[in-house]
């Protein structure tokens, strides 16, 4: 049994267990006229708990309560949406997400328009949700009358994207950035153009994206057989030459030196992305 610490709004309220565990309970209407020390039974169908497991959500809990509970109702719906469409997201996407909602709208309507310059890379390398994303924007047009720029499909795939388990450490806008860095530096060392909606550019991106979250993960390739990168030398030198740009740019930014294996990967993929 639960029962009711605080009214956050008509879709939220904070419990606490008979163990003293303090959790956010979302639902609709579920806050409408309740009070503190009510309990609340755990049998409806569309109730989401969320732990609390330190000050900083704490602290986004108490935010919780200054926004309308249309928000909560709206994220609900983008989380059932992504959750429909394969997503499997760690409930403390309900709370990110509400509060980026209402921020984004709040933007808007102050006519403070915000360009996600990484709204390509991200609709590239997450289709998924930026698909999700792109209904959101049209949810929120339809529920409260705001048009927000289509960039912010992005923002909303930002969120789904860094709360989907399985995927602890991997944070969506640093592989964005890395993605978005590198082929700058391909298409400025080779004649290679990425951002173009063809096959071409979505396996490179691909790739890219793979290669990325190896990186970040710690878990780069690494052989000490360099057949194919010496292999690579010989017939695509311009290739390698760009690969080697990406190389030294990894080891300033990052202070990771990329194995030959890596580079010869990226050097075969420029190559095969490289017009005939």
């Amino acid at each position: 049994m639960q029962t009711i610490k605080k009214v956050l709004n008509s879709s939220v309220v904070l419990v606490v267990d008979e163990r003293g565990v303090e959790r956010v309970l979302l639902g609709r209407g579920i806050g409408f006229g309740a009070k503190a020390g009510a309990e609340i039974p755990g049998s409806a169908v569309d109730q989401v708990f969320v732990a609390l497991a330190d000050a900083d959500q704490r602290n986004l809990v108490e935010l919780l309560a200054q926004i309308p509970a249309e928000f909560v109702e709206l994220t609900r719906a983008i989380v059932a949406d992504a959750e429909a469409n394969g997503l499997h997201l760690d409930p403390h996407i309900y709370l990110a997400l509400t509060d980026h909602l209402h921020f984004a709208v709040e933007r808007q309507r102050r006519g403070l328009e915000v360009v996600n310059r990484l709204a390509w890379e991200m609709r590239t390398v997450y289709p998924v949700q930026y698909a999700v994303g792109q209904r959101a924007v049209v949810a929120l047009r339809e529920r409260l009358g705001v048009d927000l720029p289509a960039d912010e499909a992005a923002n909303v795939a930002f969120h789904l994207a860094n709360a989907e388990v399985g995927k602890t450490g991997v944070d969506s806008m640093r592989i964005v950035e890395l993605i978005r860095a590198i082929t700058t530096i391909i298409q400025h060392t080779s004649t290679v153009q990425v951002n173009r909606d063809d096959l071409h550019s979505s396996r490179f991106v691909a790739h890219l994206q793979y290669f990325s979250e190896r990186f970040f993960a710690g878990r780069l390739l690494e052989s000490a057989d360099d057949f194919l990168f010496s292999s690579l030398s010989e017939r695509y030198p311009r290739a390698i030459a760009s690969a080697e740009r990406v190389r030294s740019f990894v080891l300033t930014e990052h202070g990771t030196a990329l194995p030959n294996e890596e580079v010869a990967f990226l050097a075969l993929h420029i190559a095969r992305a490289a017009p005939d």
